[in-house]
């Protein structure tokens, strides 16, 4: 259809047609549909008619092309202007193929496979009936508390706007029309989730303009700027006001200041919780606020459907905002190509020729070997393939390697790590449990004990549950469980090099392995193919490269710990120790146990030194960084430059370092490649108190290191 057609189809719509549009269920309350045997009592329940449900624009959660086909062929007979469904699900990290969770793609420092991973994610979904994914989630998050950390992919605003980019690239391709295995998607959560009050899920968001300006919105507006053609508004308030109804928020600068002009959904039931919030009385009063917010679609509650009518009649509401958001909507299926195709690219055949594929595990395998983190080793890894090994802990023979949003990924599909040794350890493998996640008997332990005795080296296969991170999913105490602890302490005692392999969703506070073990993998929730690919990685077919994009504290007393800080007016004096009016801790450094950016390999890399091209730039020049690096040890490896600059005045406190640029460089025994990295002007501009965004000129340093941390540096002017 072209533009004018979709006005004249909007023109046809009744009131009732158009708000039952900005409806979303889930596929549970539509006729046709295996499980509409629970139709009545939620119906009942939510206060829908028959034809409310018929006339709704979207349905949620629902899977499967045969399924998807059925429902939308019963919904097109009911549909008097025969206006398709869109069917949304959270793809979040793999349909049926399932990749690590996004915290750990955000690990592999690789953009081209994080965009090839959202690009299978999207062709096995879209042949199984989806069209949207809720997906790319770009939440910067400081505080690994919070269970939903796993879906970001960690603190830096650079960082996670490059891979915003990639994601929506992967998901959408360059043309929806014309590509019926890509999904649309929809960046969340709009705004600042990511910084819910201590880590605590849907829990109060607080801060200034310019800090959600500089830090939080940058990598939604990126992905926007890439095209997504969707938005989700947070559970969270900002500023005060609940996100679904900040009208400053999404019509100020969502749709004012960044010209979006696609759809803005609700998250699950988020209209309906202004009230519990306190910013609304009623149903009536949340339908208000959201309308006038400028949010579409509304995913689970009956706020619009009951209350836009009378709002409308009452001269509250003008029922051009009700047009403007159908329209989009309608832009939006018209950009499927659904109402020439209403199921697009279903297709049962295709489906079961696509889904878990040879290729996609392939990608998967790839994928989690980059993104596991190798951060320790005292040469213990990589195993000899003739050793013998204990792999003992509750994830040595585990397949719940997953994470919390696995969609229609089997867990039992799962290469398991335990599975995956013995296929190529040639040595004894011996195989044990040791102890549950959060429990121990006596009998686990005297099998681990003496399963330990016999081996020449112990893999340790610890961490969380899936069900320990994920939406609802926040702690206080982010250590292992006592259990695991427990176990590390009787295996110690034996005195027989260990190597611990940890699977998690968040960045953990390794106090009792980390100081134990010998080598420690971080292996995060791998996917399909995750036991494959850390059995690789410790056997040394593989070399660790991932390096982290959360810090990892020391304790979660330091929480929340991130590598750009401010300096404050009394700076700690590392060579000082006994002062005590400076900002610190008494009983913990100030820095955490692994910093941004940080990772080992199985060789090692030298920095050459740090070359300027120029001491002084204008806003008309640049200049080039350049530093020499080398492999020094005996096996090819990735190094991952970075490169991170300090504005040391500005008209507001600036962060002791910022990412700027990386590079990642594959080299050779004994080769050498030099990292080049250009600053130019636009680099050194950040949001002033007026909330400009320019620089100031003054005096510079530059850092290029490994890590955050561990950097040369250099200087130059701005003038």
């Amino acid at each position: 259809m072209d533009q004018k057609q979709l006005t004249d189809l909007l023109t046809k719509m009744t009131l009732e047609e158009k708000i039952a549009q900005l409806l979303q269920l889930t596929s549970n309350l539509h006729e046709g549909t295996e499980d509409q045997g629970q139709i009545t009592g939620p119906m009942e329940e939510m206060g829908l008619t028959t034809d409310m449900v018929r006339a709704s624009g979207s349905v949620l959660g629902l899977s499967g092309a045969a399924s998807i086909i059925a429902l939308q062929q019963n919904y097109m007979k009911n549909s008097r202007l025969g206006i398709p469904l869109l069917f949304m699900a959270d793809v979040v990290h793999g349909f049926k193929t399932i990749f690590p969770i996004p915290l750990a793609i955000g690990c592999s420092w690789d953009l081209e496979l994080a965009e090839k991973s959202a690009e299978i994610a999207a062709r096995e979904s879209a042949v199984s009936g989806i069209h949207v994914t809720f997906a790319p989630m770009v939440d910067l998050v400081r505080d690994p508390r919070w269970g939903r950390v796993m879906e970001t992919t960690g603190e830096d605003p650079y960082l996670n706007s490059l891979f915003a980019r990639a994601f929506v690239r992967g998901y959408q391709g360059s043309a929806l029309a014309e590509d019926n295995e890509r999904l649309a998607a929809c960046v969340k959560h709009f705004a600042a989730y990511g910084a819910a009050e201590g880590g605590r899920d849907y829990n109060t968001v607080d801060m200034s303009e310019r800090q959600l300006r500089e830090y939080y919105l940058p990598a939604y507006k990126a992905a926007l700027d890439e095209g997504c053609e969707m938005v989700m508004a947070s559970f969270n308030t900002v500023d005060g006001i609940p996100a679904s109804g900040n009208e400053k928020l999404m019509r100020g600068i969502l749709r004012d200041e960044w010209g979006f002009d696609g759809i803005l959904i609700s998250d699950w039931a988020s209209i309906r919780e202004m009230i519990a919030h306190g910013a609304a009385e009623d149903d009536r009063e949340a339908a208000y606020r959201a309308m006038r917010a400028g949010v579409d679609i509304e995913m689970m509650t009956p706020c619009y459907v009951h209350h836009l009518p009378n709002l409308i009649k009452s001269g509250l509401i003008d029922e051009s905002l009700i047009d403007e958001a159908v329209m989009r909507i309608l832009q939006l299926k018209n950009k499927l190509g659904l109402f020439e195709n209403p199921f697009r690219g279903a297709d049962p055949e295709r489906e079961r020729e696509l889904l878990f594929c040879d290729e996609h595990r392939q990608a998967a395998y790839d994928l989690a070997v980059k993104s596991s983190v190798l951060l320790k080793n005292n040469g213990v890894l990589p195993l000899q393939p003739d050793s013998n090994v204990a792999l003992i802990g509750p994830f040595a023979d585990q397949e719940d390697i997953l994470g919390w949003w696995s969609c229609v990924g089997a867990k039992e599909d799962a290469v398991k790590l335990g599975t995956a040794m013995k296929e190529r350890i040639s040595g004894k493998l011996t195989i044990t449990a040791g102890c549950n996640f959060d429990s121990m008997d006596a009998k686990q332990l005297e099998l681990a004990l003496d399963a330990a005795r016999e081996a020449d080296v112990i893999v340790l296969a610890l961490g969380e549950e899936s069900e320990m991170s994920g939406e609802g999913g926040s702690r206080t105490d982010i250590t292992l469980p006592k259990a695991q602890l427990e176990l590390v302490q009787h295996l110690k005692q034996l005195n027989k090099p260990i190597a611990a392999v940890i699977f998690n969703g968040r960045p953990l506070d390794l106090q009792g392995i980390f100081d134990e073990a010998d080598a420690v993998l971080e292996a995060w929730f791998p996917g399909s193919e995750g036991g494959a690919a850390i059995a690789d990685l410790l056997i040394g077919r593989m070399n660790p490269s991932g390096r982290l994009t959360m810090s990892f504290p020391q304790s979660v007393g330091q929480v929340p710990v991130y590598y750009n800080v401010f300096n404050t007016g009394r700076p700690m004096d590392p060579s000082k120790t006994g002062e005590r009016y400076v900002s610190k801790y008494i009983d913990s450094p100030n820095e955490p146990l692994l910093p941004f950016g940080y990772g080992l390999s199985y060789t090692t890399f030298e920095f050459g030194e740090l070359q300027l091209s120029r001491s002084e730039i204008t806003a008309d020049q640049h200049l080039t960084a350049r530093i020499r690096v080398t492999n020094t040890g005996a096996r090819t490896g990735v190094e991952t430059v970075q490169l991170y600059i300090r504005d040391m005045t500005g008209e507001v406190v600036r962060p002791l370092r910022e990412l700027k640029g990386f590079q990642q460089l594959k080299l050779q025994p004994g080769e050498s490649k030099i990292a080049e990295f250009t600053i130019s002007e636009d680099m050194l501009r950040y949001h002033h108190s007026d909330l400009s965004f320019t620089s100031d000129p003054g005096r510079f340093q530059l850092f290029v290191g490994p890590n955050s941390r561990d950097c040369l540096q250099a200087s130059f002017k701005l003038v």
